[in-house]
């Protein structure tokens, strides 16, 4: 889809007649005239500002966020905001890279998380949102959550984007299917050898076909495995130390070894029955298929809306024989970035904007809807009064977001990082179909990601629009919106036979490794 081939909606702004100046009889009498007739001369009243915001939110997150927009648009006359919905990221990406090269640029984009917003930040293109802020301040960008935007600030703490998009790793479990298994639905398990006995008890007396899927698989396997244990994802203090120059991965340690190994048990069981590279695993916990998931906090907001049975939320499990609690996980997610080559007030409507979404109401009624992480204190706040309580489990979450991050826990910076997730994700389908030990496919992994951050002087991820995480697939598209395109889910593992714990069953074929 072109840039230039789309349409913009523009609304008509109502206005109420002005008191006439003191001016002739005539003058008076026809300015009189034209507000009965609901039409004001041209110069009484200026049009609004007009900016646009180009963004690929899945449907459930898309029609919060257009609420938004109509409200903001309704409550005010100087600034009409135009939110375009692309279908997938990668229409977005198109779009995006023909619009900067036309210079038909939009206001603000969304952009996948590159692991690298320095870079991003240096593309002609963008003006880092602390530039932006800087010449059109807002109160409530002081009272930001550094949990929730540290990943997208340079080394002297100058915010690049609006995490606007951004969530946490996250257990989420079927209350009903636990009181089925004889389980407490109120106590979901600390550590992954906990989990193993909620997986056996769903599969054997719930008689659950799928205990347990995972969504992101690499951000929850093996990003989190680190953080959560607090031990370095990658040398160079996680890249942080230099921007991402000559750091190298450090997932094929034993901690990670160890932990694919019980996760293979897992599958071989038919405790662990799908894995995906995005959110596909989502749907399959939305229908009630999945007892547990592992996904993203972004999920809640599909969940909340489409859930027909009773759910609970925990943070990820750890290993306490390697932490005595877990530390806090790696934040990341898609965020908005302001966009240059626009005229002065055109910036400074976009700031009245951005404003308006950090205020504590907009900002806190977005985190509920959706499952993103409140942006400010004032919007985790106002959640604590009503929503936590209403949400089994989420106080645990916030606990454990709130602590002090550790010393790896602090995110990472590696160049080309699209193309090595990929890799880990490519790797990771090899343990899970049985194609390589889980020792061979992580050393496997490192080699081959670690030749992928040498291979250029910069990033790739610097490019303006380039594609990262798909969006989650709607289990029930909103009326008239687009269904984003996703890859393929892998199919179910391979026939193994099954550890007496486990519910005694034929297996299923195992999951092809995704392209």
């Amino acid at each position: 889809m072109r840039a230039d081939s789309l349409t913009r909606i523009t609304q008509n702004s109502s206005s109420t007649p002005t008191r006439p100046a003191r001016r002739g009889w005539l003058t008076a009498a026809l300015a009189t005239a034209f507000a009965f007739a609901g039409v004001m001369p041209a110069a009484a009243f200026a049009a609004p500002t007009e900016i646009s915001v180009w963004h690929a939110m899945d449907p459930a997150h898309r029609a919060t966020f257009d609420e938004l927009v109509q409200r903001f648009n309704s409550q005010q006359n100087d600034v009409h905001v135009t939110a375009t919905a692309y279908a997938s990221v990668a229409q977005l990406a198109g779009a995006g890279e023909t619009a900067v090269l036309a210079k038909k640029q939009p206001n603000m984009i969304e952009l996948s998380d590159t692991a690298v917003p320095e870079f991003v930040a240096r593309h002609n293109a963008i003006t880092p949102m602390s530039d932006l802020l800087k010449s059109y301040p807002i109160k409530d960008l002081n009272f930001f959550l550094p949990q929730t935007t540290n990943y997208l600030r340079d080394a002297r703490g100058n915010l690049l984007a609006l995490p606007w998009m951004a969530e946490a790793p996250i257990y989420i479990y079927n209350r009903d299917l636990y009181k089925k298994a004889g389980l407490n639905p109120d106590v979901a398990p600390k550590t992954w050898r906990e989990m193993q006995g909620h997986l056996v008890a769903l599969a054997n007396v719930a008689e659950s076909d799928c205990p347990y899927a995972t969504s992101r698989e690499s951000w929850i396997h093996l990003e989190n495995t680190s953080a959560l244990h607090n031990v370095p994802f990658a040398s160079k203090n996680n890249g942080l130390e230099t921007n991402g120059v000559g750091a190298e991965l450090q997932i094929n340690q034993l901690l990670h070894v160890r932990h694919l190994a019980l996760m293979m048990s897992w599958v071989r069981s038919r405790l662990f029955t799908f894995q995906s590279h995005e959110y596909e695993a989502d749907a399959k916990f939305i229908s009630g298929e999945c007892a547990v998931l592992t996904t993203g906090t972004g999920s809640l907001g599909a969940i909340q809306q489409q859930a027909k049975f009773s759910y609970g939320v925990a943070p990820l499990p750890y290993y306490d024989e390697e932490a005595k609690n877990g530390s806090n996980p790696f934040v990341g997610g898609p965020a908005f970035w302001a966009m240059s080559g626009h005229p002065a007030a055109e910036q400074k409507a976009l700031a009245s904007f951005i404003a308006y979404l950090a205020t504590p109401v907009t900002a806190a009624e977005w985190h509920q809807k959706t499952g993103f992480l409140p942006l400010s204190e004032a919007a985790f706040r106002a959640s604590s009064v009503s929503y936590y309580p209403s949400l089994p489990g989420s106080q645990a979450v916030i606990r454990e977001l709130q602590q002090t991050p550790a010393q790896y826990t602090r995110g990472f910076r590696l160049h080309n990082y699209t193309m090595v997730s990929d890799i880990m994700d490519q790797e990771l389908d090899n343990i899970f179909s049985g194609r390589k030990p889980p020792k061979q496919g992580l050393d496997d992994a490192v080699a081959r990601g670690n030749a992928v951050m040498r291979a250029s002087g910069g990033p790739t991820g610097a490019a303006i629009g380039k594609p990262g995480a798909a969006p989650r697939p709607a289990v029930k598209p909103a009326a008239g919106a687009a269904k984003p395109t996703a890859a393929k889910p892998a199919a179910k593992p391979a026939a193994a036979p099954a550890k007496p714990a486990a519910k005694p069953a034929a297996a299923p074929a195992k999951p092809a490794a995704k392209p």
